[in-house]
């Protein structure tokens, strides 16, 4: 078993419902079990203007699957849940991202892991801290409580979110 901690948002309509109900498809997942799952947070969108804030947090899912079968079953859920994919940064019903898979490093045409931006991302680091505030990022070799540190004060709101 691997574990693999996944960053999930939402900036369409109902938005902890369609993170809620993505942790939930998660966890029904084959070969795969939700150990844990952060606070969810709003966030102000990062890349983009003119959309609606996320609400995002991260889970942690214990699996035997492959990181690559796991991005299929991923992307099957945000497909299910009626996730179309129109252009880089569109607002989204859902979204689920790879951050870690364990302390592997993963390049290949359809997965880059370590997630490349998570470590300039308060959205990721924030609730990723709530979960594995020591976990070490293979790469960047810095617990995530030291990334989370090291990022600029201004910018990026985040504010813990309702329920979770």
């Amino acid at each position: 078993m691997e574990s693999a901690y996944i960053g999930i948002g939402s900036n369409i309509g109902r938005k902890t419902d369609h993170c809620q109900r993505a942790i939930f498809l998660m966890g029904r997942l084959e070969g795969c079990s939700v150990r844990a799952k952060s606070p969810f947070y709003r966030t102000e969108p990062v890349g983009v203007e003119g959309q609606d804030p996320y609400v995002n947090g991260v889970v942690i899912v214990d699996t035997d699957l492959s990181a690559g079968m796991l991005l299929k079953r991923l992307l099957e859920i945000e497909a299910d849940m009626g996730r179309v994919r129109r252009k880089k940064w569109d607002a989204r019903v859902i979204d689920l991202d790879i951050l870690l898979f364990g302390s592997r490093i993963i390049k290949t045409p359809d997965l880059i892991v370590p997630h490349p931006l998570m470590h300039l991302r308060r959205f990721v680091l924030t609730p990723l801290l709530q979960v594995a505030p020591d976990l070490v990022h293979p790469v960047l070799r810095r617990s995530i409580r030291e990334l989370a540190g090291l990022l600029p004060e201004d910018g990026q709101a985040v504010e813990t979110y309702g329920r979770s």
